[in-house]
């Protein structure tokens, strides 16, 4: 089953989306040649600015409900290979490119007052990331895919290694780039697999490694299930999962708070299952949903419990985004049409969520030189705006009706509910343990007693302010009125369901 394209051409005028991956490259390489600190935070700024509001636009002219691949460019890249240069999105890609560029507005206005060395390198780095992050969401060839999975640890690696605050920052760096490499290389392996049988099936003297293409020809169950745990390990290790988890606390403790928003608040764990591992191997999905589905409860307990007993803020925000990658898997390994658009719109709310929680975090830090709970204590007095945003965002991470948190978690509880009891009730628990310890930390930090004499600490500045407003707005605007949001993701969902569904049939049929 292929589905069908809308050319960018044909839809806005111009490729959209090579803008979006290629600018932040130009706009670094372009800062090599500038020296003057404020021109350079000028030309940063706008540059976060333009891919922000480029990729607003994608959305707005998105057409919802139908499963397309909208924006579509296409180019011969390594023919011999059978590679192209191809990018589109649907309905399950098209809302990761506002969030990367909200991710990246962010890590710019958090990073002009912390970072205070090396400072046009470090900008350098982080724009590199987030072209390559839009080019994760919008490759459709896996090869194109690949080449920017891979190409992110470089500007991740040094971001960590240079302007980390920990003192093993070095360590931390080391350890986020041998996890993501041991992950990559059954990655390449699968994605290997999956050209050859392309061949195989259809007799052609070319490879093709195209998702479409590859979507139209069946994989044989023999080699189905290597495959899907091949790519499957790889995503694993990326959202993070449990056990392939300890990267992430050990990176937002020791690493920048710019690349902790991206680390920490865009799962690209989760859109690899949701993009390649269930649509082209749908018969493994089904079979090995009991295992996956396993591991999220696992995840979303083990992460809570963890998180109850964390006195650092950085580190309390990583296990409470791993409980939520948990949760997210339980949806989308659900399998059913709830299940899955739960996890799409869960993985992309709490993207905003998990970014603004960091957001405040990293201000914290600056203000206080600590993300230990010793350092904090009446912080609500002491800085009231900022202490009234984390509250707000808090409830959308835990779920309170009326944020954006409830509507995904409700409907990745309802997909669960669908498979078996049990699963429902570990999500449940989940959101319990979340609500636990976040009321905990936010009343020993914010609340109670002023620590450290009371030191006078500045509030909000207008810059923070804007990103707490605009994620507060989103979260309510997705809470209040979710169905333009649904609307977008339900035509793509619906595809992936009927793929599945397809796949249950046929594998009832050889059964028989």
């Amino acid at each position: 089953m292929s589905l069908p394209e809308v050319l960018a051409a044909d839809q806005i005028g111009f490729p959209v989306l090579s803008v979006l991956v290629f600018l932040p490259a130009l706009a670094a390489a372009t800062l090599i040649f500038i020296r003057d600190e404020r021109v350079v935070r000028g030309v940063v700024l706008a540059t976060a600015l333009v891919e922000l509001l480029l990729s607003v636009l994608v959305v707005a002219l998105f057409v919802p409900g139908v499963p397309d691949v909208q924006f579509a460019e296409r180019m011969n890249w390594i023919e011999t290979l059978g590679a192209g240069y191809h990018l589109g999105v649907d309905g399950i890609s098209v809302l990761f490119l506002p969030l990367t560029a909200f991710a990246t507005l962010a890590a710019v206005l958090i990073s002009q007052k912390s970072v205070r060395f090396m400072y046009k390198s470090y900008f350098v780095m982080l724009l590199l990331l987030e072209g390559m992050t839009m080019g994760v969401f919008a490759s459709l060839d896996l090869i194109l895919f690949f080449a920017f999975w891979e190409l992110m640890l470089v500007p991740a690696y040094f971001l960590i290694r240079a302007w980390g605050p920990g003192p093993n920052r070095q360590h931390a760096a080391l350890k986020y780039v041998m996890y993501m490499l041991l992950g990559s290389a059954p990655l390449a392996v699968g994605i290997v697999l999956l050209g050859l049988n392309y061949r195989a099936v259809t007799g052609e003297s070319t490879y093709s490694f195209d998702l479409l293409s590859l979507l139209a020809v069946p994989v044989p169950p023999e080699i189905q299930t290597l495959i899907f745990f091949l790519v499957a390990f790889a995503f694993a290790v990326k959202a993070p999962l449990v056990p392939f988890h300890t990267w992430m606390p050990t990176v937002l403790a020791e690493g920048p708070i710019g690349l902790g928003l991206f680390l920490g608040g865009i799962k690209m764990g989760v859109y690899g299952f949701l993009r390649f591992a269930v649509p082209l191997m749908p018969g493994a999905a089904i079979e090995w949903s009991w295992l996956m589905t396993a591991l999220g409860a696992i995840a979303i307990v083990y992460a809570g419990l963890i998180a109850l007993a964390q006195p650092n803020l950085r580190r309390l925000l990583a296990f409470a985004s791993i409980a939520h990658v948990g949760l997210a898997i339980l949806g989308v390994f659900a399998l059913n049409t709830q299940g899955i658009q739960g996890a799409v719109l869960l993985t992309f709310q709490l993207g905003i969520v998990a970014t603004t929680l960091l957001f405040l975090a990293g201000a914290l830090s600056a203000r206080t030189g600590s993300s230990e709970l010793s350092s904090f204590g009446g912080l609500a007095g002491r800085v009231p705006v900022l202490a009234a945003f984390f509250f707000l965002v808090g409830l959308a991470g835990i779920g309170v009706p009326g944020t954006s948190g409830f509507i995904g978690e409700f409907l990745v509880l309802m997909g669960a509910f669908r498979v078996h009891w049990s699963l429902a009730t570990a999500g449940v628990l989940g959101v319990i343990l979340s609500a636990a310890f976040f009321f905990l930390y936010y009343e020993r930090a914010f609340l109670g007693p002023v620590r450290r004499g009371g030191a006078t600490l500045h509030d909000l500045r207008p810059r923070e302010a804007v990103i707490a407003i605009t994620a507060v707005v989103m979260i309510f605007w997705i809470g209040l009125m979710p169905a333009r949001f649904l609307h977008i993701t339900s035509g793509s969902v619906d595809a992936l369901v009927e793929r599945v569904t397809q796949a249950r049939v046929a594998d009832l049929a050889a059964t028989r």
